[in-house]
């Protein structure tokens, strides 16, 4: 069968090729590959910069974000032919450490975790693959063509389950929620504060084109311009662009008692100028709490494929601004202005 391969290491390795077919044994899915989206990380991975075969392999498929139709499941798993299944990317350390051994692997403490299409793990971006029951979600036959956001909403409801249990510490109400970044990250992280009832805005250095709109469309607010012209001190913040200087700009800007939620990830190097001294005493005084999320288990996919099943199904396929048929993968790879979310589409030519 077809798969996208890349040899790890080597810039710009990426091509599609021939690879075994994968067969099912006993206690393993056979799962036709629908879609799998496109992100900043496997742009990494086809640079070079990142990324690892499964041993005593020189290459790894790539794709860790799945939507895919089941063609085989074992008797008692729970999934049978035709459900629509997405793969959870990651895989709990062989040790274990104390949270893989608890289902917690998103939060794995020795390093030692596996990932689809990342880490040891070939992806999903090949015709078909076998995966456990365990390691396979079964999602709502009506989010067909939206089912690939899963994976990217997975990691945003667990940063709003962090956020939810840190506020848990004292008496608390938060009314207004600022999200900075308006990539497919931001705009789920917006949905999902919307969806409970929040009063959410979201900045964007874009000031045009589709994404003020999808934040208009949902009931949010968006920005754009200076972050401290806002006119506001939110309650949390999720920040979603890994742009260092706004990352210190929102830990000045929150309310008391505020929380501020990092999903993004810096990259390269820069030196930046900040008062320390300040936003220490700012956020010791205001009782501030930020914290880093990354990845998810089994529980956020599961309230992930919930939040998009109760989304305007509309809205969400308006987040997947073009879909690439998988023969013309590099077109997935390459950024346009408007893009949101990119999909290898496998169902088209």
């Amino acid at each position: 069968m077809r798969a996208l391969v890349v040899r790890p290491g080597i810039p710009n390795s990426a091509s599609i090729e021939e690879i075994e077919e994968p067969v099912p044994d006993s206690s393993s899915l056979l799962v036709e590959t629908l879609a799998v989206g496109i992100c900043g990380t496997d742009r990494e991975i086809v640079g070079g910069s990142y990324g690892s075969p499964p041993a005593g392999q020189d290459y790894l498929v790539l794709g860790h974000e799945s939507l895919g139709k089941v063609l085989y499941a074992p008797e008692g798993s729970g999934f049978y032919p035709g459900d629509l299944v997405v793969g959870i990317v990651r895989h709990p350390d062989p040790v274990p450490c104390g949270n893989c051994a608890v289902g917690e692997w998103d939060m794995c403490s020795n390093g030692l975790y596996t990932e689809h299409g990342i880490k040891q793990l070939h992806g999903f971006c090949s015709e078909r693959f076998c995966i456990e029951p365990r390691y396979a979600v079964k999602i709502d036959p009506a989010l067909h063509r939206v089912g690939v956001l899963v994976e990217p909403a997975s990691v945003v409801a667990k940063a709003w389950e962090h956020i939810e249990r840190i506020g848990k510490r004292a008496r608390w109400n938060p009314r207004r929620v600022l999200v900075t970044g308006a990539g497919p990250i931001g705009l789920l992280a917006a949905m999902m504060g919307i969806q409970r009832g929040l009063d959410v805005h979201v900045f964007d250095i874009v000031t045009g084109g589709l994404k003020p709109v999808l934040v208009k469309e949902i009931g949010g607010t968006y920005h754009t311009g200076n972050l401290h012209d806002i006119g506001f001190k939110p309650d949390v913040v999720l920040e979603c662009t890994g742009v260092g200087k706004l990352v210190f700009e929102v830990m000045q800007s929150i309310a008391p008692n505020g929380i501020v939620c990092l999903t993004g990830i810096s990259s390269g190097k820069r030196l930046l100028e900040v008062d320390v001294t300040s936003l220490n005493r700012g956020m010791v005084l205001g009782n501030e709490v930020v914290f880093g999320t990354v990845n998810a288990n089994r529980r956020h996919y599961k309230a992930a494929a919930s939040s998009l099943a109760m989304a305007d199904r509309a809205w969400l396929e308006r987040l997947i601004t073009r879909r690439v048929p998988f023969r013309r993968w590099a077109e997935a790879l390459s950024r346009q202005p408007d893009d949101v979310k990119v999909v290898v589409d496998f169902t088209i030519e």
